[in-house]
């Protein structure tokens, strides 16, 4: 269950490995985003003839779920369709950023590290176990679109070298809630982001300039200031 580049990737990659960790891939379930690729998952699906599921409800039983960038919440009675193991893989450091727009939320924040995340599936969002994750430090004056170029790429990795441990059941769970002491935990919701684009012409430089890094995102509306209550577009220069 995925979409935009890294869902094309995790789902080629296990389509490419079938033999290899011994899977039949069953069901897939996506939609076209604007962050696709120029292969996407419903390409794939087509390509390779695969069972497309259209509802949540009609997830098959199965032993392995994977969500990569899926844009529906699952209730608990989807999660256990899958009688071994229900994972997500999360774009972001965990528990750090849960939810949306966690990409810009981190430059807003101003960490000098991200990270991206396998997790257990749980009822609610981005809650259950971390059972792998890789952590990287980024620049200072980032842009919201190469942390997320970043951060694909180290997702790509994370998914290749871990898929055969998760298939086996070869990982040590660790709860969420035990990391807290060490690191802070943060929930965001998708339409916070039309709030962050919204820039204060009074702020100083430096927020100005950080609040556009973190929201200059190509294909999606740009960050403004108003003037008259029209909306006057930044853009990366």
């Amino acid at each position: 269950m995925g979409s935009k580049e890294i869902g094309a990737y995790c789902l080629k990659q296990l389509l490419e490995r079938q033999d290899e960790l011994n899977i039949e891939i069953i069901g897939v379930k996506s939609k076209e985003n604007k962050l696709d690729g120029q292969e996407t998952v419903t390409s794939l699906t087509k390509t390779h003839t695969l069972g497309v599921i259209e509802d949540l409800d009609d997830i098959p039983h199965c032993d392995f779920l994977l969500s990569v960038q899926h844009y529906e919440i699952l209730k608990a009675h989807h999660i256990k369709r899958a009688s071994k193991l229900a994972v997500n893989l999360h774009m972001a450091p965990l528990p750090e950023y849960r939810g949306s727009n966690q990409f810009s939320f981190a430059i807003i924040d101003q960490i000098d590290y991200f990270g991206t995340t396998l997790h257990k599936m749980e009822e609610g969002i981005d809650n259950g176990d971390i059972l792998f994750e890789r952590r990287f430090p980024i620049q200072k004056d980032i842009w919201v679109e190469d942390l997320y170029i970043k951060t694909v790429e180290e997702s790509k990795r994370l998914f290749s070298e871990c898929i055969a441990d998760l298939i086996e059941l070869n990982f040590r769970a660790i709860a969420q809630s035990s990391l807290l002491s060490e690191r802070k935990s943060n929930f965001h919701l998708r339409k916070e982001i039309n709030e962050l684009k919204i820039i204060d012409e009074d702020w100083p430089q430096e927020k100005k300039n950080r609040y556009i890094r973190a929201t200059a995102m190509p294909g999606f509306e740009m960050p403004y200031f108003l003037v008259d209550g029209e909306k006057k577009y930044y853009k990366r220069s």
